[in-house]
């Protein structure tokens, strides 16, 4: 499923298109701790936090992920909207919580990685 129908199913904000909403997404991962995403995260997939600092882009830079879904509403600071242009990196964002985003992937057949 490409990007830009997961963003249309689950009605996510663009915060930044980036350059990967027409990429076919291959999966997705869940998790906070950036050091465990960098270890364990997978090209070409979708990635759903709650954090919102810059250094979340630097690691869908370095994982070549697919997007960020900024869960809970959270607003990123500025820095990271910043990098997230500069870095090509789509930046989503919903009012669902981690655990419900992560479900209707699954629903839409999106599975972890």
């Amino acid at each position: 499923m490409r990007l830009r129908e997961i963003v249309e199913a689950l009605n996510l904000e663009i915060l930044n298109e980036g350059e990967h909403l027409d990429e076919v997404v291959l999966g997705g991962y869940v998790g906070d701790l950036l050091s465990d995403v960098i270890a364990s995260g997978t090209a070409h997939h979708l990635w759903v936090t709650i954090q919102v600092h810059e250094n979340i882009i630097a690691v869908a830079s370095l994982k070549d992920l697919a997007g960020i879904i900024v869960a809970k509403n959270s607003t990123p600071l500025e820095e990271t909207l910043e990098n997230a242009r500069e870095e090509g990196v789509t930046l989503l964002r919903s009012p669902l919580n981690s655990y419900q985003l992560v479900t209707k992937l699954s629903e839409l057949g999106i599975s972890g990685g």
